[in-house]
């Protein structure tokens, strides 16, 4: 008896660690925002590299905290680096003045408030957050 209930319990975390890993993220917007985004363009507004929306509205990117999923699985799909990688690009670029990383913030219901309250913020958070008070540009595992 206690063999299948540790085997239960086992199958149970795996399948709830599994299942979390798999999460679908989504890339969120204000919905009165009109930009066409791809991969390209959202990773170059969180490494600095374009200031606005291809429309020329000003764009403001905010991050979850480090060593959040969401952030992980943002960092390697979209930006194509992990945590160290990213914290040696933005030590290079405050050191030449060339940009100011993201702001961050706790959680992600923190980044759908903000999204939802002013056009120019865009950030990410898990696809089963998304509402009405935002827009999805891209959504990605």
């Amino acid at each position: 008896m206690k063999r299948v209930l540790t085997f239960l319990f086992t199958a149970i975390v795996v399948l709830v660690v599994s299942g979390r890993l798999h999460a679908e993220t989504s890339i969120i917007v204000h919905p009165k925002n009109a930009s066409d985004l791809d991969k390209r363009a959202i990773a170059k507004l969180f490494l600095g590299k374009y200031k606005s929306f291809p429309g020329g509205s000003k764009a403001l990117p905010i991050n979850i905290k480090e060593g959040a999923d969401a952030r992980e699985s943002f960092d390697s799909s979209i930006l194509g680096k992990n945590a160290s990688q990213l914290k040696a690009y933005w030590s290079k670029q405050l050191f030449t003045g060339k940009g100011t990383p993201p702001k961050e913030v706790e959680d992600q219901e923190e980044i759908k408030k903000l999204v939802a309250e002013n056009p120019s913020v865009i950030g990410y958070i898990d696809s089963d957050l998304v509402d009405d008070s935002v827009k999805v540009v891209l959504s990605f595992q």
